[in-house]
């Protein structure tokens, strides 16, 4: 190397310049030391911009929502005796034709009009049946009586004090029955949804609702 003062040459290992005297200073070296790498900086992390939706409003409307009423069942009577009483009648039919036209003789259109009256029977009880609709809600339970001028009975759950599922051997056989709920209010008395196909499943329905409000 050379002597970065006069330009003497400088043998390796030498410290000192034969020709002024000055350091010998490596330039290689000197290079290398002034390039050392800067440590890496992370870049700033910024907080998330705050939410500013007001924090009473989510309560509110949770409370609206909960408060709103919805339909936990709607149900009839069973349509089971009511099928059997149409199968019944249209049997009764046929044999009343049959025996008016072979052994009265009397004309078809006198025997027809008469067996299909038997069919009003079954016909006169589906549309009593149709006339009562027990419906379930989250707040009540309404039954609604009536075919055209319709009367809605509302019993709100708070006042009902006890579910009971009714029903003798053969409604149970048949997997019908009667579920009776005791009134707590100040008239008392016991409300009977009459007839109900699987009537545990509805009173299980209904206790559930009630715990609500234990």
């Amino acid at each position: 190397m050379h002597c970065t003062n006069c330009g003497t040459y400088v043998a390796p290992g030498t410290r000192f310049c034969a020709g002024c005297g000055a350091p010998a200073v490596d330039p290689e070296t000197t290079r290398y030391a002034g390039a050392q790498p800067q440590p890496f900086a992370a870049p700033p992390v910024h907080p998330p911009p705050p939410a500013y939706a007001p924090a009473a409003y989510t309560p509110a409307r949770t409370e609206r929502t909960n408060d709103a009423e919805r339909q936990i069942f709607k149900v009839r009577p069973t349509l089971f005796f009511i099928k059997i009483g149409y199968g019944l009648a249209a049997l009764g039919a046929v044999l009343l034709i049959v025996l008016l036209a072979y052994y009265i003789s009397a004309p078809w259109w006198i025997a027809l009009p008469i067996a299909l009256a038997l069919l009003l029977i079954p016909a006169f009880y589906h549309v009593k049946r149709n006339m009562v609709q027990y419906t379930l809600t989250n707040h009540k339970l309404e039954i609604d009586e009536g075919f055209i001028a319709r009367t809605t009975r509302n019993l709100p759950l708070r006042n009902i004090q006890d579910v009971t599922v009714s029903a003798t051997i053969m409604q149970r056989l048949l997997g019908y029955g009667n579920v009776v709920i005791d009134n707590a209010s100040e008239l008392g008395g016991s409300t009977i949804l009459h007839n109900i196909h699987n009537p545990r499943q509805y009173a299980d329905l209904l206790l559930r609702e009630l715990r609500r409000f234990q």
